[in-house]
C-alpha cells in the first residue's frame, strides 16, 4: 500500500479504538492487537504485530502533542493484517523507507530503533495524512496454516 493510499475500508474484521495520549496506551494497544489476532486462522504473527504496534503507539505518544486521543485501527484481511495508529499531528514520522548501507542506529543511543524495527519486520509500512492529522501504518502477511500429521489409515 503506497503512503498516499486511502484508508482501509471498514470490514467485519476491522477495529477502531481510541486510546489515551499517554504511555498507558502502549500495553492497551498490545493487548488489543493480541486479542484481535488470537482466534483468526492464518493470522499474522501476533508477537511481531504487538511489537510493531507498541512502537507506533509509543512514537505517537512521545512525538505528538497531547491534544486528543490516539486511535488504533486493526484490519484483518485474508492476506494478513494492517495496523494503523492515528494522531493529531500532520507532520510526517521519521524515515520509513528501507534502510540503506550504513544507516543502522547508534547502539549507544536510547532512541532510533523503533522505525528500523517497523521497516525491517513489516511487509510494508508508510504514513498518510488524514482529516485530523496523520496515520502511520504497517502490514504483516498471514502465516500459512500449519500442516498437521497425516491421519493413519
Amino acid at each position: 500500500m503506497p503512503p498516499d493510499a486511502p484508508a482501509p475500508s471498514p470490514s467485519p474484521a476491522s477495529w477502531r479504538i481510541a486510546l489515551p495520549h499517554s504511555t498507558a496506551a502502549v500495553p492497551i494497544a498490545r493487548a488489543l492487537v493480541r486479542t484481535a489476532l488470537a482466534d483468526i486462522e492464518a493470522a499474522a504473527d501476533s508477537d511481531t504485530a504487538e511489537l510493531l504496534t507498541a512502537e507506533l503507539v509509543a512514537n505517537a505518544v512521545e512525538h505528538t502533542g497531547g491534544a486528543g486521543p490516539i486511535e488504533l485501527v486493526v484490519e484483518l484481511m485474508a492476506t494478513g493484517c494492517q495496523v494503523e495508529v492515528h494522531d493529531r499531528d500532520p507532520g510526517p514520522p521519521g524515515d520509513l523507507s528501507r534502510p540503506g548501507p550504513g544507516s543502522a542506529p547508534d547502539p549507544w543511543q536510547e532512541h532510533g530503533r523503533g522505525l528500523l524495527l517497523i521497516r525491517t519486520l513489516s511487509s510494508a509500512c508508510g504514513h498518510r495524512t488524514t482529516e485530523h492529522g496523520k496515520a502511520v501504518w504497517f502490514t504483516l502477511p498471514a502465516i500459512p496454516a500449519q500442516l498437521g500429521p497425516s491421519p493413519r489409515s
